[in-house]
């Protein structure tokens, strides 16, 4: 049979192995591997060619866990904290392993592909997927996406980071022209992209519903193939969103490498085009070629991947820790937390994020959960001795005499965030602020957990003791929320997005910057996204990004730089000054010269840093030549004085250092 078919052969490099199989194949047999070809079982599949030994291919939704395939039945999987609260980890190890269990999950449930992970930033954050991404600097978002790519791709799964690119609202997504310079789209919106490319080693990348500056991106040959290819050496395949393709030639020549859905434009069409000359079959084989090379380069062909069962206890235990490492203890007056399981008889549990595991946003990213610990369940299994009672809060007026009755009031609000829809403001929905301050005024020992997507208004933040942002916990939510209120994980994530103090204060917050006018979003406010724009303006945050506390202190000291050739470092101190352990997570933010015209400060670089009580560390961050350049026509380095601040968030920067260069 290798001889025969020499692409059998696993002594042979992929780019040989792909080349002799297409080299194979009859035109027919290559255009029905360019789409999915749905069937009574599978959606996003395409078929096998038994007589050339390929075989089937499937994919799957991944960035919180394995999501919908379209499988008839769908199958249960880990359902994961959001993206969103993995990038408030700030811990690339972290998310290498969080990726590692969701593409072991996604090989053991027979499937090839896991759209995973959604890096799109945070411009709009009423973005209806705001909590599938990893928030608003694509310093953050690099880091961490290419980590958990690694771990997605570690045992033969494919990652297919998404939505490339500017997939920055879903009003009008399918249709959306949005006008970006250049300079702002290759600093923020396409840098992330790039690291997860050129580190990550993303065997796939989507391509995006919208337009970019009046082009479709999956038929936008500067990005498809000028960026991706040109540019940043990619070697996989480019797959179209949902329906996100438009035609057949243009698609074809740009370089998008398989059409999701059904071969609207990679079908029939895509024949008749190559029997006209409109497209090659030169360029039909070079669509191909991609997929195939990434298939036998992660063992696909050889070691297809077949049903197997999930190890269960272990991934709720990661999915547990996950969820843990990613909360965000925002307020925290008189140490009103970690509660003490000895002294606490009674708790009022309400509200109507209370009453259920909050394993996700809605939409493509939805896992079917192979368990739950809901809420009341947590607390009953971390201080069996308590009498927790809980109520929905839909009466504000009842739980706050339960709430005046019991020693401390958990009340549990958020969002609902989901694909295809906006929200129309920050501000919680229905009686969720009058719940909060009514049971704020029965009780001074008061937490409020968070569940949301991305940020809320919070008009009661002043009034209430403890606030402690869950974000989407996934199904260990009671367990993991429980977990840390209690004091068994001490809270070290911090905030991947702004918290403004109102919905006026955000950014791109005119109708011409979103949703658009006559369908034109104009990104005029350029490189000014989340805490630059709140900088540059001046603005104060109801919560800065990177911000978070701890059940600990820590102290910055120590602050040197030098240059180093092209680059830089800075070396600096971090000491836990109070009395339990805790990790603290360093920051370092750069200012250009002023003539640069870059914002205020920008994050580049950071490092989580574990501490005894009274143990201190010596950190050094490395900043290299793209680090110092703009984009003007290419990547420029900027000659002149800089601002190098280190410190807990980007308005908590104690230390800092000038540097010329």
């Amino acid at each position: 049979m290798a001889a025969a078919q020499p692409w059998r052969d696993g002594r042979q490099s992929p780019d040989r192995r792909a080349a002799e199989l297409v080299a194979a194949m009859t035109l027919d047999e290559k255009i029905s591997q360019l789409h999915l070809q749905p069937d009574t079982e599978h959606q996003r599949f395409v078929p096998p060619i038994p007589r050339l030994g390929v075989p089937g291919f499937r994919i799957a939704n991944g960035p919180a866990g394995m999501g919908p395939a379209d499988d008839k039945p769908q199958k249960p999987a880990t359902a994961l904290p959001a993206t969103m609260a993995l990038a408030s980890t700030f811990d690339t190890d972290v998310a290498r392993r969080y990726g590692r269990l969701i593409g072991s999950e996604t090989r053991a449930l027979a499937h090839n592909v896991s759209e995973a992970p959604d890096i799109n930033m945070a411009r709009v954050p009423r973005n209806g997927r705001t909590f599938e991404g990893m928030g608003e600097d694509p310093v953050l978002a690099g880091a961490i996406a290419t980590a958990d790519i690694r771990g997605i791709q570690e045992n033969g799964t494919i990652a297919e980071v998404k939505h490339y690119a500017a997939n920055n609202q879903e009003t009008q997504r399918q249709s959306v022209d949005e006008r970006i310079d250049e300079r702002t789209l290759n600093e923020i919106y396409l840098p992330h992209f790039e690291q997860a490319v050129t580190e990550g080693k993303a065997g796939s990348v989507m391509c995006a519903y919208p337009k970019i500056n009046g082009v479709f991106t999956c038929e936008n040959p500067a990005l498809l193939q000028g960026k991706l290819r040109d540019d940043w050496g990619f070697k996989g395949f480019v797959q179209s969103d949902w329906g996100a393709a438009h035609s057949t030639v243009g698609s074809a020549n740009a370089g998008m490498n398989l059409e999701m859905i059904d071969g609207t434009w990679y079908g029939d069409k895509l024949k008749q085009a190559v029997l006209a000359g409109q497209v090659t079959e030169q360029r039909v084989n070079e669509l191909l070629l991609p997929r195939f090379r990434t298939m036998f380069a992660f063992g696909q062909f050889d070691h297809p991947p077949v049903l197997a069962p999930l190890p269960t206890a272990e991934h709720d235990a990661a999915a547990k820790q996950f969820a843990e490492r990613g909360m965000v203890l925002l307020r925290n007056e008189h140490a009103q937390l970690p509660l003490d399981s000895s002294s606490v008889r009674s708790i009022a549990l309400v509200g109507p994020f209370a009453t259920q595991a909050k394993t996700g946003g809605g939409g493509s990213s939805a896992v079917i959960p192979t368990s739950t610990v809901d809420p009341l369940a947590g607390l009953q299994q971390r201080v069996p001795g308590a009498r927790v009672t809980l109520d929905d809060g839909s009466d504000p007026a009842r739980a706050a005499t339960l709430a005046g009755a019991s020693d401390v009031a958990i009340v549990m609000v958020g969002d609902n965030e989901a694909e295809g829809k906006d929200r129309t403001s920050l501000a919680l929905d229905g009686t969720q602020d009058a719940l909060v301050a009514a049971v704020a005024a029965a009780n001074p020992h008061t937490v409020v957990v968070v569940k949301s997507g991305g940020p809320v208004l919070m008009p009661w933040a002043s009034s209430v003791p403890a606030i402690l942002q869950a974000w989407y916990p996934g199904q260990q939510d009671g367990a993991a929320v429980a977990g840390v209120l209690f004091g068994d994980s001490n809270p070290s994530a911090k905030l991947p997005i702004t918290f403004p103090a109102a919905d006026a204060d955000t950014p791109a917050n005119t109708p011409e910057q979103f949703p658009g006018v006559n369908g034109v979003a104009t990104y005029s406010e350029g490189l000014q996204i989340g805490y630059r724009w709140f900088d540059a303006q001046g603005k104060t945050p109801l919560f800065p990004f990177g911000y978070g506390l701890s059940y600990t202190t820590f102290a910055f000291s120590g602050l040197s730089v030098r240059n180093t050739g092209d680059g830089a470092t800075a070396t600096f101190t971090v000491r836990n000054t109070g009395r339990r352990a805790g990790a603290e997570v360093a920051q370092l933010y750069l200012g250009f010269p002023a003539a640069a015209g870059e914002p205020p400060r920008q994050l580049k670089g950071f490092e989580r840093v574990q501490l005894a009580p009274g143990q201190a560390q010596r950190v050094t961050i490395h900043l290299d030549q793209r680090d110092f350049s703009i984009w003007d026509k290419a990547w420029t380095p900027v000659h002149g004085g800089f601002t190098i601040q280190v410190g807990d968030s980007s308005r908590s920067l104690p230390l800092q250092a000038s540097l010329r260069r």
